[in-house]
């Protein structure tokens, strides 16, 4: 990338040079054009909006946490502040298991995102296909972890403790659904074969999400379960 002067009578023309050797371009003028802007930094303005998108969904996660924090911190010292109607708390070690299945669920998405970018829709194909499925066994095992506590009678009526835990982490199993049928989405149109290397937006924005839930994911868990075994007495 350079500039150069070009000099035409009196008026001074700056070039904007991009690329390299004979695959130089220029954005001549002044100003620099929005479109050049956005050409040099290389991102669509798609992506952009995904990045919007992504950003207002933290700050409704950063909330719920907030919350949780505060209805359960207030009680700290009292006989149920993290408390399961049976006086235990949370077993970590289940959803643990179910944690690391979800973090590695983001993996085959990003084999999906690079296979793609390179053309490569075999990867795309299996990557998504992956994803999808470790996604449906996470969300498997939540349900399979409702269904327990439920049985010990911690349901979303039983204190703040039970509507705070079920509304944060059933939001988040709402979103992996929703990343779920997105990813579905791409995979049936990956099959009738509706991307290539340079028109693949929805699997680039499908594994940009993806990512945002892992990640959501991992201060979910650590506030819900990890962090009542650093504050119980």
């Amino acid at each position: 990338m350079g500039v150069s002067v070009h000099r035409k009578g009196r008026a001074v023309t700056p070039i904007l040079k991009i690329g390299r050797g004979k695959q130089m371009s220029t954005a001549q003028g002044e100003p620099i054009t929005a479109a050049a802007e956005h050409q040099v930094a290389e991102r669509s303005f798609g992506w952009w909006g995904m990045i919007f998108f992504i950003t207002t969904e933290a700050l409704i996660f950063a909330n719920l946490i907030a919350a949780y924090l505060y209805l359960e911190i207030r009680n700290l010292g009292g006989p149920f502040a993290f408390r399961l109607p049976s006086g235990d708390y949370l077993d970590f070690v289940y959803p643990l298991i179910n944690t690391f299945i979800l973090l590695a669920s983001s993996i085959p998405a990003r084999i999906a995102g690079a296979g793609i970018a390179r053309g490569n829709r075999r990867n795309m194909v299996l990557g998504l296909l992956g994803t999808i499925v470790l996604g449906c066994i996470f969300l498997g095992g939540q349900l399979y972890e409702y269904t327990n506590l439920a049985a010990s009678h911690f349901t979303v009526s039983y204190q703040t403790f039970g509507s705070a835990f079920f509304t944060l982490t059933g939001f988040h199993g709402l979103h992996v659904t929703v990343g779920v049928l997105f990813l579905l989405i791409c995979l049936i149109r990956a099959l009738r074969g509706d991307f290539t290397a340079k028109n693949h937006f929805a699997v680039q924005a499908g594994e940009m999400y993806w990512h945002f839930v892992d990640l959501v994911w991992v201060v979910v868990f650590s506030t819900v379960y990890l962090l009542p075994l650093l504050l119980r007495p």
